[in-house]
């Protein structure tokens, strides 16, 4: 993959690379942060490759702005570089709710399920608040969930794939994909889907045609795997 020379700082630490950005670890005004990168793509015109990367960029900092203001707990937003193509939001100190269910799926106990069950609450409370405000995530992964140390908080990160839309398609899609990835990666977990639904229909207004598209949405899902 080539990544564009006009990159961030090389002193910074590389957390991680994606198909459309680069995560590093740096700090802001003394405090620990995080910087995304959306590198430029040489495979693209110049002048059509900025236009999108800015789009994007700006999107991406207007969706995660609007999450917080709709009550969701994300990451501070501290600053935008248009030039560099650039976010810098604050440093959640906390583990992924990827390793929380990974480390529930060796076993856990009674202390463990009534953690789980907190933390489905919050997943689904929080989606139920993004889509009543007309926000889709896009991305809804168990990597995109952090749990902040300091409080047991549910933080969704990464609204690089996110848009605006009141549809119940999108919004069923939106659950279909977490449904998908934990099925994937922590099906020893349990039931837990249920319960990220339960509490999001407890926190969605919306939530009667939202429920009846993701039936059709696992309906298409089932036959493409069928079909393969």
């Amino acid at each position: 993959m080539e990544v564009g020379a006009d990159s961030v700082d090389s002193s910074l630490v590389l957390v991680k690379q994606g198909a459309e950005a680069r995560v590093f670890e740096s700090t802001f005004v003394g405090r620990r942060s995080i910087v995304k990168e959306r590198f430029s793509k040489k495979y693209r015109h110049p002048t059509l490759d900025a236009k999108l990367t800015l789009r994007r960029l700006n999107a991406e900092a207007r969706c995660m702005t609007k999450a917080r203001r709709l009550g969701v707990h994300t990451p501070v937003l501290y600053a935008v570089d248009t030039v560099l193509h650039t976010l810098t939001f604050e440093y959640v100190e906390g583990p992924s709710v990827k390793d929380v269910f990974l480390e529930f799926g060796l076993g856990g106990g009674r202390v463990a399920a009534e953690r789980m069950d907190d933390i489905a609450m919050q997943i689904g409370q929080a989606i139920g608040k993004l889509h009543d405000g007309g926000l889709i995530h896009g991305d809804l992964t168990t990597s995109n969930l952090l749990i902040r140390a300091a409080t047991n908080q549910v933080v969704v990160i990464d609204f690089g794939l996110s848009s605006t839309s009141t549809l119940p398609e999108d919004k069923a899609v939106d659950l279909y994909v977490l449904e998908r990835a934990l099925l994937s990666m922590h099906s020893s977990c349990g039931n837990v889907m249920d319960r990220i639904l339960a509490a999001y229909r407890k926190s969605s207004k919306q939530w009667s045609s939202t429920f009846n598209k993701l039936a059709q949405v696992r309906q298409r899902g089932r036959k493409r795997t069928m079909i393969g």
